[in-house]
């Protein structure tokens, strides 16, 4: 008889080890199901590691693309990992990251046809406040009437989808776009340019937004008392509260940070390699985040790695789209697994395998 046996305390080893091994069965996994599509599993995970990082031909422009891809994955991945510690489950970065980018793109487009330097700030403060305002929501239905964040979270996601398809068509289309679908563009005009730092690189402001956030977030866990109090306040929430932490502040704290951060990277995507709101302008961004959070170990330099393997796994996905006619859902089901994978073998940090009866007291 196989049964789960509850650990005293959370292995570290395992906790260590369990991202590691979730990548090694996932691309275990993975090889099986591109075998069972008649593609060759090793060539296939050849495309997708490999290649981004050293093809003669593609590597020169998907190598800078690695911090592209990643910039949004971390900056969201970063705000959803104080919640995490804290027992607070936003699960809807996603519409946070929709609700930013078009906080900020009507911003910007208010002032169109001006080119003033000031109009990219503050289309960054708009879509800050965009994402934190859109998670109060689900912080102040959980605050007020003891909701469930995860739900609420959620489903304001579908909202933020239809929100998202009425300005594409309707309150933010191109005057000039000739009855198409689609807001101006946001990248090719001066006042509300995200701009490209490093010549043909790619890289611009969201990802040193990102890298900013994995400072301040280990600044913030390592050495503050807020960081502290997060973490106890997930770990035992009954000793947070004698200790003077109130549930209510963390849980409007947390929502509001993870949603601000999450804006802003619906920002930055706009105004930068996205350049315009379209109907289909989010790309699962704000749930791949929740991926790289967990794979991070909630660190905020784990969340760095995990941020930038993500992102090549979405580079090296389009490759093997390219070049081996891999379908495109099966590279999603492929990053999928890792979560999977991922959440499986957590389970043995905090449980261990006995194989035998259960001893009698």
């Amino acid at each position: 008889m196989i049964r789960l046996e509850k650990r005293p305390t959370p292995s570290r080893a395992w906790s260590l080890a369990t991202p590691v091994l979730a990548v090694f069965l996932t691309m275990i996994a993975g090889g099986l199901m591109f075998a069972a599509l008649g593609q060759d599993p090793l060539e296939v995970i050849r495309v997708i590691f490999w290649d981004p990082l050293f093809h003669d031909r593609f590597a020169a422009f998907s190598r800078p693309q690695l911090l592209v891809k990643a910039g949004p994955l971390i900056l969201i991945a970063i705000g959803l990992s104080l919640g995490f510690r804290a027992g607070i489950w936003n699960i809807g970065a996603e519409g946070q990251y929709i609700i930013g980018a078009l906080c900020g793109a009507a911003f910007g487009l208010a002032f169109w046809p001006s080119e003033s330097p000031l109009i990219l700030p503050g289309m960054i403060v708009a879509g800050l406040l965009g994402g934190m305002l859109w998670a109060m929501i689900p912080a102040l239905l959980k605050v007020k009437a003891n909701t469930n964040e995860i739900l609420v979270s959620l489903l304001l996601v579908y909202v933020a989808e239809a929100i998202l398809a009425s300005a594409a068509t309707n309150w933010l289309r191109n005057p000039d776009g000739q009855g198409f679908p689609g807001s101006r563009n946001l990248a090719r005009h001066a006042g509300t340019d995200n701009p490209e730092l490093f010549d043909g690189t790619g890289i611009h402001l969201g990802v040193v937004a990102a890298l900013i956030a994995v400072i301040a977030a280990y600044v913030l866990f390592q050495k503050h008392l807020l960081g502290y109090q997060i973490k106890l306040a997930g770990q035992a929430p009954r000793a947070a509260r004698f200790a003077g932490v109130s549930p209510a502040r963390m849980v409007v704290l947390c929502l509001g940070v993870s949603g601000a951060l999450a804006g802003a990277a619906g920002l930055f995507e706009a105004a930068g390699p996205a350049g315009q709101i379209t109907i289909d302008f989010n790309v699962g961004y704000g749930f791949t985040a929740i991926i790289v959070a967990f794979l991070g170990r909630l660190h905020p330099v784990g969340i760095l790695f995990a941020g930038l393997l993500m992102a090549l796994t979405y580079i090296g996905g389009e490759l093997a789209q390219l070049l081996l006619q891999v379908p495109a859902p099966a590279i999603q089901a492929f990053q999928g697994m890792l979560l999977f994978f991922l959440l499986a073998l957590d389970v043995l940090s905090n449980y261990r395998i006995r194989i035998g009866r259960e001893r009698v007291a």
